[in-house]
Formats: structure tokens, sequence, C-alpha cells
């Protein structure tokens, strides 16, 4: 078996992503992180209720359950995805492809900062008209998140959402699945799958949709910038916007834009936004370069030096 040159560095950004960078997961692996992530939920909400029965642990777990069952939710598809890229590459079994690459093309990183953030809330608006193609929530489920988010201050809704989501769900849907379908599929396929992916794991019909549609427009930017760092930025755009928005109790209540707006001003803030979506997605294929196909999953046999 050929060895690596020990010479090779690989460039990334983020020093602890760079324990990832042997695992490619397959359709396979995508299944086995979501059994891994439905018992880390699991786990998640036992741990929360096991802080009952500590004193003062009742408020403890209802003001802040998120904080302390989100992360959780996440350590076993850590756990499993750091063993196996670990193992593969003291093994020398596949070659390393960053989860966070800086192919930020004729842009580059401060030019795409702003555009991905303002992409991000236009896609937010965009995508508004789908939500009376949905049926209404239903009574339960609008119980049910006003109890999860009742007592909690805004500052623990604001790490929740705006640090932990973009964080752990980045890394798993685009850092990890994304980028191991792309070495094994085409891109669209890739993109389509990790996106659909994305919407499964907010357990709800209601967000799937929108989740999805978001969640392809961030395998797109991923796609072809490699960078983690954007798409947790627009993730973290996006949901922040909610969650602020959600402290006014009439954007709180209402289920579309178009209720708090003129039919004239409606139709124009939806197709400007997908104007900017659009133009946003020809600017960024026009300047950039996709490097994360399937051309650099290399195996080890072929003994091939990577920059």
């Amino acid at each position: 078996m050929a060895l690596l040159s020990p010479k090779r560095k690989v460039k990334t950004s983020f020093n602890i992503l760079s324990d990832f960078d042997f695992y490619l997961p397959d359709i396979k692996g995508m299944f086995i992180l979501l059994a891994l992530l439905l018992a880390g939920a699991l786990l998640g909400n036992l741990v929360t209720m096991a802080t009952t029965f500590m004193p003062g642990g009742e408020s403890l777990a209802g003001e802040y359950s998120m904080l302390i069952s989100y992360p959780v939710m996440f350590l076993p598809p850590l756990l499993y995805a750091a063993g196996r890229s670990k193992y593969l590459r003291d093994f020398d079994m596949a070659a390393p492809v960053p989860v966070d690459d800086r192919n930020f093309g004729k842009l580059g990183f401060w030019i795409l900062v702003p555009m991905v953030m303002t992409v991000t809330l236009a896609s937010g608006f965009a995508i508004d008209p789908l939500a009376k193609l949905l049926p209404p929530t239903p009574e339960w489920f609008d119980r049910l998140n006003e109890q999860m988010l009742a007592g909690t201050p805004l500052w623990a809704t604001l790490i929740s959402v705006s640090v932990f989501a973009p964080l752990f769900e980045e890394w798993l849907c685009r850092g990890l699945i994304l980028r191991g379908l792309l070495q094994k599929l085409k891109p669209i396929w890739a993109m389509a799958i990790s996106s659909l992916f994305f919407a499964v794991i907010h357990l709800n019909p209601w967000q799937a949709l929108p989740a999805f549609i978001l969640g392809m427009i961030f395998a797109c930017v991923y796609y072809r910038t490699g960078s983690l760092k954007l798409t947790m930025l627009m993730h973290c755009t996006n949901n922040t916007f909610a969650a602020l928005m959600g402290q006014n109790e009439v954007f709180r209540e209402m289920s579309s834009y178009s209720e708090i707006m003129s039919t004239w001003q409606y139709v124009t803030l939806v197709s400007a936004s997908i104007f900017l979506v659009v133009l946003f997605l020809v600017i960024l294929w026009k300047n950039t370069e996709a490097k994360t196909s399937g051309t650099r999953a290399v195996h080890i046999t072929e003994n091939i030096q990577l920059p």
C-alpha cells in the first residue's frame, strides 16, 4: 500500500474540524448519522429530565432545556464521525477532503460575507408564499412551542438557535453529509439529498419545506466555496432574524408577511427577493470554481499528492 508523504499538509480553517477530514459518508453513512442523531435527541431529553432532580433543577430544565439538550443531541454523531475519520487516517485508507475550505474565487471572503447574509434574508422573504400552501400548524404544536420558549431568556434562545444550530447542523448537513455525497454523486443529487436530510432533522412538516429550500441555497454556497464558515453565517443570520422577529407579538402571530402588507408591497418584496437570490447564484457560479466535487476524493492507493 502506497503511503502519503509525511510532509503533506492540508490547510483547514478550524483545527477542530480537521478531525473529520478523512470521513466522507455515503448514503449508508447518512442513515447511520441520522440514527445516531435521533438517539442523541433521546439522550438529550433524558439529560434534561435528570436535571429536574437537582436542587432548583426544575426551573433550570424548564428555562434552559434547549441549551442543555441541543449539544447532547449531536454528541453521538460527532463521536462516531471523529472515530471513523481517525480510523481512516491512522490506517491510511483515505485522503483528506477539508470540512472547511477557502475556495472564494474572485470574490474573496469579505465580499461574500455581506452577500450571503443579504441573500439569506432575501431567501426567507422569497419562500414566504409557501406558507400559504402549507396547512396551518395545529394548536397542540403551537402550545408545545410556547411551552418550550416560555420563560426562556432571549440570550439563551439566541445561543441555541444562533450559535448551536448553525454550528452543529452545518457541520453535520454540509460539512459531513454534503461533502461526502459530493464525492459519490452528481452535485445536484448530493445537494438535494443533503437538503432533504436537513429538512427531515427539523422533525416537523411545517418547517421541512422552507428548510429544504434554504438547505439547497446553503448547499450551493458550500459546493462552490467549500466554506463551512459561510454556511454557518447564513444559518446564523436566518435563525437570528427569526428569533428577534418572534419577540414581537405581531410577527409571532402572523403566518405570512402578506398579513401585514398591502398586495403590491408583498408582491414587490417577494419578487425583489427572488431576483436577489437568482442574481447571487449567477454571480457565485461565474466567480468561483467548485472544488468539492468527486475528483478531490482520492483513495490512498492512487498515491496522489494533494496540495
